[in-house]
């Protein structure tokens, strides 16, 4: 159940509790005072500083709305992707040159696997292996995990920190049509963040019409 704090906002503070949660709004972000569990998504009703009126206004602590096909609007349509008889030193270089953490291991047009930095690290560093002798098919990751662009964001954001993955293939229609990285899910969340928070702050400050 919703209450607010009992008397005045303290030291500049709008607060109100959610149930055993205690939160507040000091002009910029909102703070939580008690534990929240990781990925849970709850609704603050926030009361409204000039007067400490009664006025409340809806805020999602945790908002991650939309879809990849949004994140991949904002992206270039470039996806970086080499043979699976490419050396291992090649997939490297092309890394490095493109400045990304991963490739698409393409056989023609079709998805076979993905090579990461990581791949590279544990799978030919470490084993004392050479770059240059391994063929990419060798050391990728063969069984890929992909999305498609009409998946929400929260369900993608969700599925890599279970598998522990940070890139994500998008594929529609049998095609690959992109990439996502867990920064761009990151960058997304912030944003839709910014703007949650950028709205609170107008209402607070008079702005709201309703």
């Amino acid at each position: 159940m919703l209450t607010r704090s009992d008397g005045p906002p303290q030291d500049g503070f709008a607060v109100a509790n959610l149930g055993s949660r205690r939160f507040r709004y000091d002009g910029c972000r909102v703070r939580q005072r008690c534990g929240e569990p990781r990925g849970s998504r709850h609704v603050v009703y926030l009361f409204c500083i000039a007067g400490w009126c009664e006025s409340i206004v809806k805020f999602s602590v945790m908002d991650v709305s939309g879809t990849i096909r949004s994140i991949l609007n904002q992206k270039s349509d470039d996806v970086f992707s080499i043979s699976p008889e490419a050396t291992v030193l090649k997939a490297v270089e092309m890394m490095d040159a493109k400045n990304v953490g991963a490739l698409l291991v393409m056989d023609q047009e079709r998805l076979v696997g993905i090579i990461s930095e990581r791949d590279y690290t544990r799978k030919v560093m470490l084993r004392g292996k050479r770059s240059r002798e391994t063929k990419v098919a060798e050391i990728m990751s063969s069984d890929v995990t992909v999305t498609n662009p009409r998946e929400p964001v929260e369900k993608c954001l969700r599925l890599m920190t279970d598998k522990h993955i940070r890139h994500l293939p998008v594929v529609e229609d049998d095609k690959v049509v992109g990439v996502i990285s867990i920064g761009d899910l990151v960058k997304h969340v912030i944003s839709c963040q910014s703007a949650a928070i950028a709205h609170l702050e107008h209402y607070i400050h008079g702005g709201y019409a309703g």
